[in-house]
C-alpha cells in the first residue's frame, strides 16, 4: 500500500488528530479553507472546516465578499463539535465584528470543557493581490481596508494570534515604521489580549504605506529605496524576520515560556506567495495537535512556508498558491533563533553565580568572574562560537549516567567508552544518589537552589565534588574513554576532561568559548524542536533528545516526547549530529527507540538500579547491536530487491 505522497512507505492507520479552521473560502483555492484544508492534511491531520464568509477571489483580485449567517455560522461549529471535536482551532477570516462576538461567546463556552484545545488566530484583512477580505458591513471594499477589526473579545480565549506588519500596526493602532516599533507593538498586543504573538515580519515593506499596493511590482529603483528603508528601520532585506511574544506557554520550560525571540530565516524570492498567512497558522495549529509545545510549531511551520514558498509555481496571473511539501526535515529551512530578554540570564548570574559559591571559587578568581558574566550576559548565542565543539570520534551506541565512581570505574573497566557522570551538588547526595532520566538536562542552577540549607547557604563541600570529579577524569584517561562531566564546567576544564554535558538553563551562564578553547566536547539536552534548534546553533559535538518515555522522577514541565517525536527529531539532525534518546529506555522497548532512526541511547536506571550493572550495560549494548545488525539486513534485503 502507498503512503500519502505515492512512495513506498506504509500508509499510517492511526486515527489522525482533528484541526478545525474557521475561516472564509476561497474560490481560487490559494488561501482560506481551502489552503488551510491542504496543509492541515499534508501534516498529517484531519481538516474540519467552518465557513465564516464566501468570497469571489482568484489569484488577482477579490471581486465579492459575503458573510454567512450566524445561524450558519454557529449551526457548522455545534454539529462539528457533537462529533469531531478538535485537538486545535486556527481561525482566519472573519467579515464582521458580529462574526467576531459570536465565536469569542462560543470559544468561552468551548473552553469550559476543553481547556487545553489551543486557539490560534490569523487577523486576515487584506489578500495577497491586496484586495480588502473583511467587509465589516460595508459594501466598498477599499474603504473596508483602511478598518480594521477589534479582537479584545478574544482576550483570555487564544492562545497565539499571528499578525502580518500591516495587521500589527492597526491591532495596536501604533506606528511600526522601524524594528523596534514592530517588537513593542507585538509586546503590548500580547499584553492586550493576554496570548502569545507571532508578528510576522516577512511581508514588511516601509517603502509603501497602502496596503493595496502591488509590492511585486515595484521598479528596480523603488526596490533600491526599499533596501536604504529596511536598513535605516533596523531591517534585513535578505532574511523574513518574524517576532515571537511567549505568554504562559503552556508544557514549555520555565526557560522559554515566557520568553521573547527574533526567528529570521532566508528570504525566498518569489510572488507566489497566495495564502502564505494562512498556510502559517493553519501550519501551527496542525503540529499543536500533534501533541508540540508552541514554541515548536511556530519553528516548524515558518520551516513549512519556506519550504512551500520555494516550491511554489504559478497557476493564474497573479501571486500562485505555496507548493504543500510534507513535513519539513531540511535543517537549513528552520529559522535561526535570537532570544531577545536577558532577564532570565542577568537573574541567574546574579542569584546561583555569586562569588560567595565555593564551587566557582575554587576555580575562578573574582576577576574572571566578572569577565566572564559580563561575556556571557552580553553575547548572543549564535556569536559565541564559529566552528563548533569537538567532533566525536565514534557514536556512543549505549551511554551510561552515573553518579558513582565505583561504578564509573567498574563500567570503564569492563570497556565502556563513554560515559557520563553526574554528581548532585547536595553533600548528602554526592556519593550515593542516582540520577533519574529526566534529570540528564536538569540545570545546575536549579539543582544549586535545591541543594541550599533552610538558612540559604549551599551545601556543598567545593573540595569533595573538586576531588571526585579529578577522579573520574583521571579514570576516563586511563581507560581511555570519552568522559563527559554534567554541569561542572569549571572543573571540567581544569582538570582537562574529555567533555561537559549540559542542560538548556545551564547555556545561559556558562561561559562555552571558554570550553571550545580548552578543546572539550560539548553536549547538550533539549525537550523539543525549539530546544534542538538552540543547540543546534552552538553546533555542539551531540544532542541528546528527551525525555521519551514517562519517568518516576520529579515531574516535568513537558510531557514525555514518546517515539513519533522522537523520530521526527532524527529526521532533522540524523546527518548532522550523533543523537541521543534519553529518559525511561531499557530492554522492553529499546527496539522500538531503535526503530526510529537515532543512533545511540543514554541510559540511567537500568544500570544503576539493576542488581549487576555491569551485566546490565552488556545485554543492553548487546540488544542494541542487535537492534542495528537487523536494520541493516533489512535494509541489504530491500536494496537487493530493488535490483531483482
Amino acid at each position: 500500500m502507498l503512503g500519502i505522497h505515492g512512495d513506498n512507505v506504509p500508509m499510517n492507520t492511526e486515527r489522525p488528530a482533528f484541526v478545525w479552521t474557521i475561516a472564509g473560502s476561497d474560490s481560487g483555492g490559494g488561501a482560506g479553507i481551502q489552503a488551510d484544508l491542504a496543509t492541515i492534511q499534508d501534516l498529517g491531520c484531519h481538516g474540519c472546516s467552518v465557513v465564516t464568509t464566501v468570497t469571489a477571489q482568484s489569484s488577482v483580485a477579490v471581486t465579492l465578499v459575503e458573510p454567512v449567517s450566524a445561524a450558519m455560522l454557529m449551526a457548522q461549529l455545534t454539529t462539528l463539535l457533537s462529533d469531531l471535536p478538535p485537538k486545535a482551532i486556527k481561525i482566519g477570516l472573519l467579515a464582521d465584528q458580529t462574526q467576531v462576538a459570536l465565536l469569542a461567546d462560543w470559544i468561552a463556552s468551548f473552553k469550559i470543557h476543553y481547556p487545553s484545545v489551543p486557539v490560534i488566530v490569523d487577523p486576515v484583512m487584506v489578500a495577497s493581490c491586496g484586495d480588502a477580505l473583511a467587509v465589516d458591513n460595508c459594501q466598498d471594499i477599499k474603504s473596508a481596508a483602511k478598518s480594521a477589526l477589534d479582537f479584545k473579545p478574544f482576550k483570555g480565549l487564544i492562545e497565539l494570534i499571528t499578525p502580518n506588519v500591516l495587521e500589527l500596526g492597526r491591532l495596536t493602532h501604533s506606528d511600526v515604521s522601524t524594528k523596534a516599533q514592530f517588537a513593542a507593538a507585538a509586546l503590548a498586543l500580547s499584553q492586550s489580549l493576554d496570548c502569545s504573538v507571532l508578528a510576522k515580519g516577512g511581508d514588511v515593506s516601509f517603502g509603501c504605506t497602502d496596503i493595496l499596493d502591488d509590492t511585486h511590482a515595484q521598479t528596480q529603483t523603488h526596490a533600491n529605496a526599499l533596501d536604504t528603508a529596511y536598513k535605516s528601520n533596523g531591517w534585513d532585506l535578505e532574511l523574513a524576520e518574524d517576532y515571537l511574544v511567549c505568554r504562559q506557554v503552556r508544557a514549555s520550560s520555565k526557560l522559554h515560556q515566557n520568553g521573547r525571540f527574533w526567528l529570521a530565516s532566508q528570504r525566498v524570492n518569489t510572488r507566489h506567495n497566495h495564502g502564505s498567512g494562512c498556510t502559517l497558522s493553519s501550519a501551527i495549529a496542525a503540529v499543536l495537535a500533534q501533541g508540540f509545545v508552541l514554541q515548536d510549531a511556530v519553528v516548524v511551520a515558518k520551516a513549512y512556508v519556506s519550504q512551500g514558498l520555494s516550491a511554489a509555481i504559478g497557476l493564474g496571473q497573479g501571486p500562485g498558491p505555496l507548493a504543500r511539501t510534507g513535513w519539513p526535515n531540511d535543517l537549513s529551512r528552520y529559522a535561526k533563533i535570537n532570544l531577545c530578554d536577558g532577564n532570565f540570564i542577568s537573574h541567574h548570574l546574579n542569584q546561583h553565580l555569586d562569588v560567595r559559591c565555593d564551587l566557582v571559587a575554587t576555580v575562578l578568581s573574582a576577576t574572571d568572574q566578572a569577565t566572564a558574566q559580563v561575556r556571557i550576559a552580553s553575547t548572543p548565542p549564535q556569536n559565541i562560537l564559529s566552528h563548533g565543539f569537538k567532533v566525536l570520534d565514534a557514536d556512543l551506541g549505549v551511554y551510561p549516567v552515573v553518579s558513582d565512581l565505583t561504578m564509573l570505574e567498574g563500567l570503564l573497566a569492563a570497556g565502556v567508552k563513554t560515559v557520563q557522570l553526574r554528581i548532585k551538588t547536595d553533600i548528602s547526595e554526592l556519593t550515593t544518589a542516582v540520577p533519574a532520566e529526566s534529570d540528564l538536562g536538569k540545570s545546575a542552577l536549579s539543582r544549586c537552589e535545591s541543594g541550599k540549607s533552610k538558612s540559604g547557604e549551599p551545601e556543598l563541600i567545593g573540595s569533595e565534588l573538586e576531588a571526585q570529579i579529578q577522579t573520574a577524569i583521571a579514570l576516563g584517561k586511563h581507560f581511555n574513554a570519552q568522559l563527559f562531566i554534567n554541569d561542572h564546567w569549571q572543573l571540567a576544564i581544569k582538570y582537562h576532561a574529555f567533555g561537559v554535558h549540559l542542560g538548556q538553563e545551564d547555556l545561559a551562564v556558562t561561559d562555552l568559548a571558554a570550553i571550545q578553547a580548552a578543546g572539550l566536547a560539548l553536549g547538550i539536552s533539549s525537550h523539543s524542536y525549539f530546544e534542538l534548534l538552540l543547540a543546534h546553533q552552538y553546533s555542539p559535538s551531540y544532542i541528546a533528545l528527551g525525555h521519551i518515555f514517562p519517568t518516576t522522577t520529579k515531574q516535568m514541565p513537558s510531557a514525555p516526547q514518546g517515539l513519533a517525536k522522537l523520530k521526527h527529531y532524527v529526521a532533522l539532525l540524523q546527518d548532522h549530529y550523533p543523537l541521543v534518546a534519553i529518559g525511561g529506555i531499557d530492554l522492553t522497548n529499546l527496539a522500538k527507540v531503535k526503530a526510529t532512526g537515532v543512533g545511540n541511547i543514554a541510559v540511567v536506571r537500568a544500570i544503576t538500579k539493576a542488581k549487576d550493572p555491569l551485566a546490565a550495560f552488556a545485554e543492553l549494548s548487546q540488544a542494541w547491536e542487535q537492534c542495528s545488525l537487523s536494520e541493516e539486513l533489512a535494509v541489504k534485503h530491500e536494496l537487493d530487491a530493488k535490483h531483482e
